[in-house]
C-alpha cells in the first residue's frame, strides 16, 4: 500500500554554504490527482523557470516547451527550491523525501500545480537553494562556490524520480534533461543501470560545469567514471560532457549549431565527442519557438497593441523608450540592443560600430548586464553621446519588450548563438534583426527578407549589414514589406514541439522494444567512442 502524503517538512542539509540562510517551514495541500495514464510521462529538468526565475533563454524555454507538449504528454517540471520558488507557493505538498548519499544531503521533494494546470516538482533544501541571487550565482555576480553540489543534487532527484518513489505514484518514462545543471541525472541512471532513457538539451555549450576531481565521492560519483570514456575532462569533471557521453541522446538548439558544435572552432574542447554522437544518429538541432504572449495583441508590456497598426505601435514604443533612455526625437532609425553584455554576443563590435551609426542619423539603446569591462564601455559610449546613446545596466522585462516593440532594428553581432530569442522576439513585432549568419540567427534570419545577415564576424562584417539597414530604413516600401515579412514567421513551439514528441516517442519504442530482449537494469550500455580519441 502506497504510504501516505508528509503534510509538513522541510529538507535537511549536510553541507554549509558560506552564506547565512532562512530557514522555512511549508504548510502543504494535497495536489489534486490527474489522470494521464494514457501519456507518456516526461520529466523536464531545468535550473531556470521563467515562471520563477531566469538569467537567459533557457528560463522562457522552461516554461513554454513543457506547456507546448502537454497535449500528447503528461509533462512535469523539476527545479530547485530557490527562494524565488518559495516565495510564489506558500503551501508546498511534500510528497517524498530524497535520501542522502556520500556528500550530498537528504532532501525533500515538494509539488505544486501552476494556475494552467502544469505540476511542478521542487527539490527543498534551504542549504542549498534558499538564497538571494541568482541561481547560479550571488548578488555580486560570482559564481557559488557549491554549484557541483547543488546541480548534483538537482539531478540526483531527477535520477531518484525516474527509479520511482515509494510515495509518489508518479514516474516518469523519459527525463528530458537542460544544460551542464542537470546533465548529471543521465550518469546517475546509467552508473545505477537504470533503463530510463534520457534526452539532454544544450542550450549554450560554453558553460560546462567544471570541477576539480577531489569532488568526485562528495557528489557520489564512482572513481571509475573519472576517464575519456566518461566525466573527465582535460583533468576536471565535466557535468555537461557526462551528460554528453551517457544520455540517450542529445540534441541542441537550432540544426545549425547541431553541425557547428561538431567543429574545433566551436566544439569548445568537445567535438570529438559530439561528432561521434552525430555519427551515430544521437544528434538532433530542433529550433526554439517563442509563446503567444510576445506577439503585439497579446503583450501587455507596450503601448497600442495591434498588429494592424504596426506602424502606430512601433512610433508610440519608439517615443516612449527615448523618454526614458533620455535620447532626443529623432526621425532616423532606432537600433536596439537587448542582452547579456558578453564576449559570445559580440558586444564589442556593436560599440566599435556606434559611431558609424551615428553618423548615419541613427540612435542606440543598450539594456543588460554581464562584463564589467563592457557595462563600463557602454556607459562611456553614453556619456559621450548624450541624447543619441541610451544605455541602462540591468533587466527589466517591461522596458526590454519596449526596446523591441519601439526599435527599427535588433543588433546582434554574436560570436557564436546557438538559438537566440531575441531575434524572434523582434521579429514577432516587426523589428528586423541586424545578425550574424551563426547558429539559431542563421536558421531565423533570411537575409534581405526578414533581417539582416553578415557572414563574417566582425567589425567590419556589422557595418556593412548596418548600411544596408539604413538604406532600407529609407525605403518605406521595402521596410514596410520587411517588416511584414518578419511579423509572419512562424515562430511559436508546435512544430518544436511536435519534433520533439516525435523523438521522444521513438525513444519510448526503442527502450519498450529492448525490455523484450533484455532482463530488467540489464540493458546494453549506450556505445562508446574509441578510447583515445581526441575530444
Amino acid at each position: 500500500m502506497r504510504r501516505s502524503r508528509k503534510r509538513l517538512g522541510r529538507a535537511k542539509g549536510s553541507a554549509k554554504p558560506p552564506i547565512p540562510v532562512r530557514k522555512r517551514t511549508f504548510r502543504a495541500t494535497r495536489p489534486p490527482s490527474r489522470e494521464t495514464s494514457s501519456q507518456s510521462k516526461i520529466l523536464y529538468v531545468t535550473s531556470e523557470m521563467a515562471d520563477f526565475v531566469k538569467v537567459g533563454g533557457l528560463g522562457d524555454v522552461s516554461s513554454a516547451l513543457p506547456r507546448a507538449l502537454r497535449d500528447h504528454h503528461d509533462v512535469r517540471v523539476l527545479i530547485p527550491g530557490y527562494r524565488e520558488v518559495l516565495a510564489r507557493h506558500a503551501d508546498i505538498s511534500v510528497v517524498a523525501r530524497l535520501p542522502a548519499a556520500s556528500g550530498l544531503p537528504a532532501c525533500d521533494l515538494g509539488q505544486i500545480e501552476i494556475a494552467d494546470g502544469l505540476v511542478v516538482y521542487i527539490v527543498l533544501c534551504s542549504d542549498l537553494y534558499d538564497r538571494e541571487g541568482s541561481p547560479y550565482g550571488d548578488t555580486s555576480g560570482l559564481d557559488w562556490a557549491d554549484n557541483d553540489m547543488r546541480f548534483a543534487r538537482l539531478s540526483l532527484a531527477a535520477a531518484e524520480l525516474a527509479n520511482g518513489l515509494a510515495d509518489l505514484d508518479w514516474r516518469p518514462d523519459l527525463l528530458h534533461l537542460n544544460d551542464w545543471p542537470s546533465a548529471l541525472a543521465a550518469a546517475f541512471l546509467a552508473w545505477r543501470g537504470a533503463p530510463t532513457p534520457t534526452i539532454l538539451t544544450i542550450h549554450n555549450l560554453a558553460y560546462q560545469g567544471l570541477f576539480g576531481a577531489e569532488r568526485l565521492a562528495a557528489l557520489d560519483i564512482p572513481a571509475h567514471s573519472f576517464q575519456v570514456d566518461g566525466v573527465e575532462f582535460h583533468g576536471k569533471l565535466s557535468f555537461l560532457k557526462a551528460g554528453i557521453f551517457y544520455a540517450s541522446h542529445v540534441t541542441t538548439v537550432s540544426a545549425t549549431y547541431a553541425r557547428e558544435i561538431t567543429t574545433p572552432e566551436l566544439g569548445c574542447g568537445l567535438h570529438g565527442l559530439l561528432r561521434t554522437r552525430s555519427d551515430q544518429g544521437r544528434l538532433t538541432g530542433i529550433l526554439n519557438g517563442i509563446d503567444e504572449r510576445w506577439s503585439l495583441p497579446a503583450d501587455s508590456h507596450v503601448e497600442a497593441r495591434s498588429d494592424s497598426d504596426a506602424d502606430k505601435s512601433r512610433r508610440l514604443n519608439a517615443e516612449r523608450v527615448r523618454r526614458a533612455f533620455g535620447l532626443a526625437v529623432s526621425r532616423g532609425p532606432l537600433f536596439g540592443v537587448v542582452s547579456r553584455l558578453v564576449h559570445q554576443k559580440g558586444i564589442d563590435f556593436a560599440i566599435q560600430g556606434a559611431q558609424a551609426l551615428l553618423r548615419e542619423g541613427g540612435q542606440l539603446v543598450v539594456t543588460g548586464r554581464g562584463e564589467s569591462h563592457l557595462e563600463s564601455a557602454l556607459q562611456k559610449l553614453a556619456a559621450r553621446h548624450p541624447g543619441n546613446v541610451g544605455v541602462r545596466i540591468g533587466f527589466e522585462e517591461s522596458e526590454a519588450r519596449r526596446i523591441f516593440a519601439g526599435s527599427d532594428f535588433l543588433l546582434m553581432p554574436s560570436r557564436f548563438e546557438p538559438c537566440g530569442l531575441s531575434q524572434m522576439y523582434a521579429q514577432s513585432v516587426g523589428t528586423l534583426p541586424v545578425a550574424s549568419r551563426t547558429g539559431g540567427l542563421a536558421d531565423t534570419v533570411e537575409d534581405g527578407v526578414t533581417g539582416f545577415l553578415f557572414e563574417e564576424t566582425s567589425l567590419a562584417g556589422l557595418l556593412g549589414a548596418m548600411y544596408r539597414a539604413v538604406d532600407t530604413y529609407a525605403s518605406p516600401q521595402k521596410l514596410r514589406a520587411m517588416r511584414r515579412a518578419a511579423m509572419q514567421r512562424p515562430l511559436g513551439w508546435s512544430r518544436s514541439a511536435g519534433q520533439y514528441g516525435a523523438l521522444y516517442r521513438s525513444m519510448l519504442a526503442a527502450v519498450q522494444g529492448r525490455r523484450s530482449s533484455y532482463p530488467p537494469c540489464a540493458l546494453p550500455a549506450s556505445p562508446s567512442t574509441a578510447s583515445g580519441r581526441k575530444l
